[in-house]
């Protein structure tokens, strides 16, 4: 499979110029359609001394709105560059509502990091986890200040369940052009032989991959990202875990903070 078309959210943030060219980027390569998305909650109504006043605010709102709309537009338009195929899709209405929606219609879904030291990227951004756990497409999360994605070392955090299963598959397209993939599992995991298939599973993709086994830690995300690092990877794929609207995330058993604080881009799959 390749991705035929790939969408990315568009808000007006400091991080979101970043995010869509590294999106156009994976467009270019895969010679993909990039859909750009952004919504605002269209305005509430007040109470008005006539019909005719009510009327006149709700049509001053919803231009102002349409005209924030048109600011990510531009922006979405000037950061995906020339020689990129893309798509505008905007409405006044919930932004994950919307994003969600969209989503339908993509191989691949590329929204921000929101974690509690990021730039709040205003009434345009979405919450990752919330988009993960409603979308059904794999989640490719960008960090700030990072406008491209090679995928040449790619970590696999592999857990054996439906999640990690479907993030393996989602990931195969960038697989094919990485110069090292390293699955990886920690503590109980690691017991299992579910490593050694993943990885030949893998190196019939054309993958050359390596399997790692590491040891129980207090905080297997943290850990995970450490190897990462020390691998010089840019790419992170796991399955994700989530409770009610994605307050925590469960990764080995131990609560990490991927969506938070990780500085390398993750896919992951719920």
């Amino acid at each position: 499979m390749d991705y035929a078309n790939i969408l990315v959210s568009v808000d007006l943030g400091a991080a979101a110029p970043d995010r869509v060219r590294l999106a156009a980027g994976l467009a270019r390569r895969f010679a993909a359609t990039l859909i750009g998305a952004a919504a605002h909650k269209a305005p509430v109504p007040f109470l008005a001394r006539d019909v005719y006043e009510a009327s006149q605010h709700e049509e001053r709102n919803i231009r102002q709105l349409r005209e924030i709309l048109e600011l990510a537009h531009a922006m979405f338009e000037r950061s995906a560059g020339e020689g990129t195929g893309t798509e505008w899709h905007a409405a006044l209405a919930d932004p994950i509502t919307h994003f969600v929606e969209e989503a339908r219609a993509a191989d691949l879904v590329v929204v921000g990091r929101r974690g509690s030291n990021d730039v709040d990227p205003g009434p345009l951004g979405v919450a990752p986890g919330s988009v993960a756990m409603e979308a059904g497409r794999p989640v490719l999360v960008v960090p700030p200040r990072i406008s491209q994605l090679k995928a040449a070392r790619i970590v696999v955090a592999w857990k054996d369940s439906p999640e990690a299963r479907r993030a393996v598959s989602a990931v195969l397209p960038l697989i094919r052009g990485a110069d090292e993939v390293s699955v990886v599992t920690i503590g109980a995991e690691a017991r299992h032989r579910g490593t050694e298939d993943v990885a030949r599973h893998l190196a019939r993709h054309g993958a050359p991959v390596t399997a790692h086994r590491l040891p129980a830690a207090d905080d297997d995300s943290s850990a995970i990202v450490r190897f990462a690092l020390r691998q010089d990877a840019d790419l992170v794929v796991l399955g994700a875990y989530g409770h009610s609207r994605l307050r925590e995330w469960i990764f080995g058993g131990v609560t990490g903070d991927l969506l938070d604080g990780s500085p390398i881009c993750s896919l992951m799959c719920h």
